[in-house]
């Protein structure tokens, strides 16, 4: 374990206001709700790197894309709320944002989701039950999920004006900005980190907490990890030729230098943005660049732990829940959120 000299910086490496015009119900058979495990699959790395490549080399094969909806999206969604929860689609605008409600939640925490996948990705049912996880471990009693605009058709600053009409529609239902806890992961991560910034700039409330899972934290392609972890991380390395290569060539910065910080937050001022919490896997991508991430937020005075998961690759809790680093992550967010949000 290596903490950083910042009392405000903790980084560890881990052994083990649009309007709302429109309202629907998504209908879907009722889920059995999560609960957070004790352990997850134990191994060594030799046979957790076999297992990893298998799964994802699967995952990424060539697959026939599933028809779309004039908006983009995919028709079909398998994803069912948990028992008693309720599951609705707000439109703000031509924003869909989608909203998870606990009735069962102790707190009035509210997660707001931003997804991964290079800016490229539309919302899919991973992230939706991701969400799920999120608001189990947070208590929390409403989750959105942000639908944002994605590359190439939808450049900078698309995502970002998706992202600020969320945050503001829920400050306008009334919710206290220090119940909100932001989780972004991979390109989500980078989009939280930019409606940080750009809520100081603008002289608005911060939310209490920011959870980044391998953010995307500078759109440079010359970072050390990005060239050594090509093919040791078995998620967005080689082995996924798409996304590695979006990674390697950002459509969504399309006009920008890749070091400006409009696409790169790691070069911003980060001072004044809420407590956060990082992880990375030690295989992946965008090691360097968390770290770094975590050292400006440190130097800024903003709270910041960075945690690095050995032998993990990128955005590896979730696409790989079931394993033992990732129910660690997950206890880590959940005492993370707890330490500096309010119930």
């Amino acid at each position: 374990m290596w903490k950083a000299k910042s009392r405000l910086c903790k980084i560890l490496f881990a052994g083990f206001v649009g309007t709302c015009i429109t309202l629907s119900s998504w209908s879907a058979l009722a889920a059995e709700a999560w609960q957070l495990p004790d352990y997850g699959m134990i191994m060594a790395d030799k046979e957790k790197q076999a297992y990893v490549a298998e799964k994802m080399g699967k995952l990424f094969q060539p697959r026939a894309n599933l028809p779309k909806t004039a908006s983009g999206q995919t028709k079909k969604s398998n994803f069912a709320a948990p028992n008693g929860w309720e599951y609705k689609v707000l439109n703000l605008g031509n924003l869909p944002v989608e909203q998870l409600n606990n009735p069962a939640a102790t707190s009035q925490r509210i997660v707001l989701q931003f997804h991964g996948g290079g800016y490229i990705n539309s919302l899919g049912d991973g992230h939706r039950l991701f969400c799920v996880k999120q608001m189990v471990l947070t208590d929390a009693r409403s989750g959105y999920i942000v639908d944002y605009r994605t590359a190439p058709e939808n450049t900078y600053p698309a995502a970002l004006e998706d992202a600020i009409r969320a945050y503001e529609n829920i400050l306008a239902k009334g919710a206290d900005p220090r119940d909100i806890v932001v989780f972004g992961d991979s390109a989500g991560g980078n989009l939280a980190l930019e409606l940080s910034l750009y809520l100081r700039e603008h002289n608005m409330p911060q939310p209490g907490a920011m959870v980044l899972a391998s953010p995307w934290a500078t759109f440079e392609t010359d970072l050390p990890s990005r060239n050594e972890n090509a093919d040791r991380d078995l998620i967005l390395g080689k082995i996924n030729p798409r996304m590695y290569n979006e990674i390697l060539n950002p459509s969504y910065g399309k006009g920008l230098s890749p070091n400006d910080v409009r696409l790169s937050p790691m070069y911003a001022n980060l001072a004044g943005l809420p407590p956060m919490l990082i992880q990375a896997g030690g295989y992946e991508l965008f090691l360097d660049e968390s770290i770094a991430l975590a050292q400006k937020a440190a130097a800024d005075g903003t709270a910041v732990t960075l945690t690095v998961y050995p032998g993990m690759s990128h955005d590896f809790a979730l696409l790989l829940p079931e394993l033992d680093d990732s129910v660690k992550s997950f206890k880590e967010i959940r005492d993370f959120v707890d330490r500096y949000m309010e119930k």
